[in-house]
């Protein structure tokens, strides 16, 4: 098995003004940074504005667009699997995480995906169902394990930590073991057999 810690890359997928994300995503990204088997990776995609008008097949995006993809694919690419954190909008997935999964294929692929939602009642729970179906199109794995926030903005306080840390903790914690072993696995198939489509 290989020793090289795993590059997991923690991507804020909410853009929308006001957006509750980075403080879920930096979170996440504390209790994995205390994981010895784990480098983090925050991506945040407001960083990286993808158009929602692709090119057509065989043709290339114009410069700007092309800058911001290579760049986007790049730190993708690197990583070993990956925590996406969403909210929920109109009961699925943040048009601008759902873009920029679209942009990418062999990025995502045989790479493991854990899943951190937030938002109301319903916690987006619908959208990290629907990213479950979204990123098996992808030839990517979701583990199966995932963290909920029903009612976020009520459940942080003081500098980004959860109402009941014990709780999340725990539960990051295990999700991070999920991810480590399917990242791990992964990671040593890719390299004995390259994975195709």
């Amino acid at each position: 098995m290989s020793e090289q810690p795993i590059k997991l890359a923690v991507i804020i997928g909410s853009v929308r003004g006001g957006r509750f994300g980075p403080v879920v995503a930096k979170w996440f990204a504390r209790q994995a940074e205390e994981h010895d088997a784990v480098e983090v990776d925050v991506i945040d995609l407001l960083d990286f504005p993808l158009p929602l008008h692709m090119p057509a097949y065989g043709q290339q995006p114009d410069e700007q667009t092309l800058e911001v993809r290579n760049a986007l694919s790049a730190r993708l690419s690197a990583a070993d699997a990956f925590v996406v954190v969403t909210p929920e909008y109109n009961h699925t997935v943040p048009a601008g995480l759902k873009n920029t999964i679209d942009w990418f294929m062999q990025e995502w692929m045989a790479k493991p995906i854990g899943l951190v939602s937030y938002g109301g009642m319903g916690g987006g729970l619908r959208a990290a169902e629907h990213l479950r179906q979204v990123f098996a199109e992808v030839h990517a794995v979701t583990v199966r394990d995932m963290i909920s926030f029903h009612n976020a903005w009520g459940d942080f306080g003081g500098p980004g930590q959860p109402a009941s840390p014990e709780g999340a903790d725990a539960a990051a914690k295990k999700l991070i073991d999920q991810i480590v072993w399917w990242a791990h696995a992964l990671r040593d198939a890719r390299e004995k057999r390259p994975y195709t489509a």
